[in-house]
């Protein structure tokens, strides 16, 4: 028996690590690889775009909370600005099929195309392996990734956690200063902030 002790100490502990939950980075730490499929059928690699700023932005199109960002162009205003700097803005969407907000790739195209958005792509995570490697927690949930692969931003696009389009014109535009500050060669002045929205639906 006392030959066994180590042997199931050891298989324990294995089995224990093997379970614990990966825990999702933060601010000032490297960003995590990921591979995901996009609506247009490509594949993407986080990694391939080292080098470029990466905006991740979760997104569920029946929210109303995305829907105010998507329905008043702000959204698409952005996405068209920065990508035209060169920064790559990946869309994602973590809802699981039957919960709100979840589309196949077809359905997300013609979005796409009926909102005039501009995301270099929008990756289909439905069962939630990007979102819960960076504990997305709300669409939207917005997260800048700098040249060198760490995270520098994350949490929500403004200060206005509403659904009313009126309060964008007024809002602090948490992501629009995250990448001035930073295409700048500045630090970023709100590297963090507490995300708004509703909570991504994952299986």
């Amino acid at each position: 028996m006392k030959r066994r002790l180590p042997y199931l100490f050891i298989l324990t502990m294995s089995l224990a690590i093997a379970a614990a939950p990966v825990l999702a980075i933060r601010v000032g730490q490297p960003a995590r690889d990921f591979t995901g499929t996009a609506s247009n059928g490509q594949t993407y690699k986080l990694s391939d775009f080292r080098g470029k700023f990466v905006v991740l932005e979760w997104h569920n199109q029946g929210c109303p909370y995305t829907m105010k960002h998507y329905q008043s162009g702000s959204m698409e205003r952005l996405q068209k600005e920065w990508t035209a700097k060169g920064i790559v803005w990946l869309t994602v969407i973590s809802s699981a099929p039957g919960e709100q907000g979840y589309v196949n790739a077809s359905q997300e195209n013609d979005y796409l195309k009926r909102m005039n958005a501009a995301p270099t792509a929008a990756l289909l995570d439905p069962h939630g392996q990007i979102g819960h490697l960076y504990d997305a927690k709300t669409t939207p949930q917005m997260i800048v990734i700098n040249p060198n692969g760490t995270m520098i931003y994350d949490g929500a696009i403004d200060n206005r956690p509403s659904t009313s389009v009126s309060d964008i014109a007024g809002a602090k535009n948490y992501l629009a200063q995250a990448l001035t500050e930073a295409t700048a060669g500045q630090p970023v002045s709100t590297p963090a902030t507490r995300p708004y929205g509703c909570s991504v639906k994952y299986r």
